[in-house]
């Protein structure tokens, strides 16, 4: 099995400042994907090939990811017209795919892109992610959380009128209702003829993989980044299989 490994990263951001190269409980954040790909190559797994691209305009985070001290990487410098705010990622992904084809003269078998701001995930989370999207055959494999409200039930819209459940049911218990997914936007694995076939991520067959659910936070806001952050300290001294995404790192010793 040869595998595409993505990770994409813009220069600067609204949200939080130099979001993508800040040092997350002490270790930079790029370095936590690196670490979950590394682990997750040394079990083998039927992986036969394998490269890892980073599709970036941050010339900060080609110097951090040329030092990562784990895994080589190959960069790949984004284009002007690819580094807007409205552009979508799987654009992005995509370019890697179709340079990286053209670079290293192979067609690969399977694309997993790891976002840069998720670093909680598990080696497991990866295995995962790898088998359900080999036994489902499926055009995307991703992951979500079970998500705490569910517009069956617990969440309202405005209206010109008041506020309504976003869809009308009858449903007196959370439990009647259909069981509901957060995307988490952690991890994604990609049939590489899907992604050149322009559809979007939900327009195909798609197949999900369940994370710990306080796992992943979307980091808009540096209180966003401030709470992961305590998530995670608990988490790498309470579960090994955090922990050994953390200790694997080799740059940034400087603890939490």
């Amino acid at each position: 099995m040869k595998i595409l490994f993505t990770i994409c990263g813009r220069a600067g951001s609204k949200g939080i400042k130099n979001k993508n190269i800040r040092p997350f409980c002490g270790k930079l954040l790029p370095y936590y994907s690196i670490s979950a790909i590394d682990l997750f190559l040394k079990q083998k797994n039927n992986v036969t090939m394998y490269d890892i691209a980073v599709n970036t305009d941050s010339r900060e985070l080609i110097e951090i990811i040329n030092d990562n001290g784990m895994r080589p990487v190959d960069i790949l410098e984004r284009t002007p017209e690819l580094s807007g705010d409205l552009v979508g990622k799987i654009a992005v992904i995509l370019d890697s795919l179709t340079r990286m084809e053209q670079k290293k003269q192979v067609n690969y078998d399977m694309v997993i892109d790891f976002d840069l701001t998720s670093p909680l995930r598990t080696v497991e989370d990866v295995n995962n992610l790898v088998k359900v999207h080999l036994q489902k055959g499926a055009d995307v494999t991703t992951s979500v959380a079970s998500a705490r409200r569910n517009p069956f039930f617990n969440q309202v819209k405005k209206t010109e009128k008041g506020y309504k459940k976003v869809i009308e049911s009858d449903y007196t218990a959370r439990q009647q209702a259909p069981e509901i997914f957060d995307m988490n936007a952690s991890l994604y694995a990609y049939n590489p003829d899907y992604l050149k076939s322009g559809k979007g991520v939900l327009d195909g067959y798609v197949e999900c993989i369940e994370m710990y659910d306080t796992g992943i936070l979307d980091l808009d806001h540096e209180n966003d980044f401030e709470l992961m952050e305590v998530i995670a300290r608990h988490l790498f001294e309470t579960n090994t299989a955090f922990a050994e995404i953390y200790k694997n790192i080799s740059k940034g010793k400087k603890d939490c």
